[in-house]
């Protein structure tokens, strides 16, 4: 059996998309028998034996953060040709797409679509209403010619509704439970970052790009003054100057996230438009608490116990919200919020239903069912016997 992942945002900076198909292929490599490739237009290497990573040839485009486009549909078609996969799973909606919708038309193999950005979103700022319009109903003749969609969140899956793509399903991304814990705390970092011992770390990690919204959480954080600091970890675009904020550049080793995060007070991710938040479950695991939005996916992984929701685009109300956090009891939300993302967000959970969802869409393929039939029994026993 052999599943390939294929998207343009796959890379070595990380990132939701690249963490879960990380996550994927080393689960797969320790409890299955199933091959996985995954191929991207921004894998560093390439080899002709086709190895787990493939690239796919490529070029660079303004306003894509750095990830590059696959040249055409011929281009991963033909590698996909080249390793003839039972299952495709695109994680965009553009030449990767259709080059799986090629090979499920060709071959017959069933084709999942994860739908991972909210692409008329990101357009609407750029381009306006018309070209966001058109991208709507280009996303929903492009999703309607798959087997299976997939959300991260719920309010994903009721865009998809309101554009026309009927059927989605809401399937939340995880976490490895053993790197991001609370463990990982380093009681130095406020003495290396020269600060005070009392001094109220808050944390924000993940790209600085304008829907993230840093600036908003910037400005609340200049206006709460003493004894409020904030730690960036990431990169991107130009943010306005705080001497309250401390840049540390982005942690590709996931155990140095893992420190930074757990070495802090509270997370705070000012972003109304994630379509999931990976980075607030790698924080919640670690033991923080978090302050975020009302909308978009981050809203659908923190409750009261866990962090306090603020209203987006609003300075006033996200500092607040901080305030309001720091008067309640950190070490209990912490713990309720460790909680929550072990037992409902651990890969051991996720990805066992990414696998039942592969394994019920291929009772519509018999072939290609009877063989991954056959890779779940020996999986199911190696599980067995090593219990």
């Amino acid at each position: 059996m052999h599943l390939v992942d294929i998207t343009m945002f796959y890379a070595a900076e990380g990132g939701g998309v690249s963490t879960y198909l990380n996550a994927k292929a080393h689960w797969l490599a320790r409890r299955s028998r199933v091959r996985h490739t995954i191929m991207s237009s921004n894998v560093e290497t390439c080899d002709d034996t086709v190895p787990a990573l493939v690239k796919i040839p490529s070029a660079g485009l303004p306003g894509f953060h750095g990830f590059r486009m696959p040249l055409s549909v011929e281009g991963p078609a033909r590698l996909l040709e080249s390793v003839r996969p039972d299952v495709v799973e695109a994680g965009d909606a553009g030449h990767c797409a259709w080059a799986a919708l090629r090979m499920r038309r060709r071959y017959g193999i069933p084709a999942v679509a994860f739908y991972h950005s909210d692409l008329p979103r990101l357009v609407q700022p750029r381009f306006g209403q018309w070209i966001a319009r058109g991208t709507c109903r280009y996303l929903a003749n492009l999703y309607r010619q798959f087997d299976l969609v997939l959300a991260p969140s719920r309010v994903m899956v009721q865009q998809l509704d309101a554009i026309g793509v009927s059927g989605a399903v809401h399937q939340p991304l995880g976490i490895d439970s053993s790197v991001f814990r609370p463990q990982r705390r380093d009681e130095t970092l406020r003495e290396h970052l020269g600060l005070a011992p009392d001094a109220r770390l808050l944390v924000y990690a993940g790209r600085f790009t304008p829907e993230k919204k840093l600036h908003v959480l910037i400005e609340a954080v200049r206006k709460l003054g003493d004894p409020y600091h904030l730690v960036l970890v990431g990169g991107g675009g130009m943010l306005p100057y705080c001497g309250r904020v401390t840049h540390i550049p982005f942690r590709r080793d996931q155990r140095q996230l893992a420190r930074l995060l757990a070495s802090c007070d509270v997370l705070v991710h000012p972003g109304d438009c994630e379509t999931f938040g990976l980075i607030v479950l790698e924080a919640m695991a670690c033991g923080l608490p978090v302050v975020a939005t009302n909308k978009g996916g981050v809203a659908e992984l923190v409750d009261t116990e866990t962090g306090i929701l603020a209203e987006p685009n609003h300075v006033d109300s996200l500092a607040g919200a901080i305030e309001a956090i720091y008067q309640r009891d950190l070490v209990r939300m912490g713990q309720a919020a460790r909680r929550r993302a072990v037992e409902r967000y651990d890969w051991n959970e996720i990805l066992p239903q990414v696998i039942g969802r592969y394994e019920g869409l291929l009772h519509g393929y018999p072939h290609a069912a009877a063989d991954f039939a056959i890779d779940l029994i020996h999986e199911r026993e190696r599980i067995r016997v090593t219990d």
